[in-house]
């Protein structure tokens, strides 16, 4: 829903013909709007359209729509667009479950508390998660950013995922290579484990702490000269 960009980040912007607005509309069906990701045979995008803005699907249209999707598929996600206007109410007309991405930063946790407030009020959705994005342990450290823990004490919600900040992500969008392709990358573990808790697996949360004094400036070198990657590619 909202902006088009998710075909951007699978690098599937080639492959799209069909949009949600042509299967609503009836120009064509439902599996021919379907794309299939490159690598994940069984993960496929439902893009928006990108002529068309959020009102162009009813929150019944897309209820209707997610039903369908649930008949093949084991997850269903929609990519809800920013704010609390009608794309969010359609955006969550179809959904049981909810997953809540906020930075650490007061004016985000603010909105994301709003969010919250108006899902417990959503009698369809059972329950929601926190995932928290962006996260810099040294600004933590230098008390110049909000921890994880007091996101988590300030919305009570339960966590699920904790994402690093990581430059990489920059790259693979441009590039059309989601991040949780490249092993090297700290951000695309995290999401990962994110993912797996969503299928209700116990993943321990990852260690994202910036190494510190010679420990750092040992593992500035091995990326600088690429050694780790060598050694994974050995492996």
């Amino acid at each position: 829903m909202g902006l088009r960009n998710l075909d951007l980040l699978l690098g599937l912007e080639n492959r799209i013909v069909y949009t949600l607005v042509d299967v609503v509309e009836e120009r064509c069906k439902l599996k021919q709007a379907l794309v299939k990701d490159k690598k994940n045979p069984n993960l496929c995008l439902l893009a928006a359209a990108q002529t068309r803005d959020k009102s162009a699907v009813t929150a019944d249209q897309l209820k209707e729509i997610c039903e369908q999707l649930q008949k093949d598929f084991d997850f269903v996600l929609v990519d809800c667009p920013a704010g609390i206007e009608e794309g969010f109410k359609t955006a969550v007309s179809g959904a049981s479950e909810a997953v809540v991405v906020t930075t650490p930063e007061m004016s985000a946790v603010r909105d994301a508390d709003r969010i919250i407030g108006l899902l417990e009020a959503n009698d369809s959705i059972k329950s929601y998660k926190l995932l928290v994005n962006r996260v810099r342990p040294g600004m933590i450290e230098a008390n110049d950013m909000m921890s994880v823990d007091d996101v988590c004490d300030i919305l009570s919600c339960d966590l699920i995922g904790i994402i690093p900040e990581d430059t990489g992500i920059i790259t693979s969008t441009n590039r059309g290579e989601p991040i949780v392709n490249d092993e090297n990358s700290l951000a695309g573990k995290a999401y990962l484990n994110a993912a797996k808790r969503i299928q209700g697996e116990e993943v321990p949360f990852l260690n994202i702490d910036e190494p510190k004094g010679f420990a750092a400036f040992i593992a500035k070198v091995k990326n600088f000269l690429g050694i780790n990657k060598k050694a994974d590619k050995q492996d």
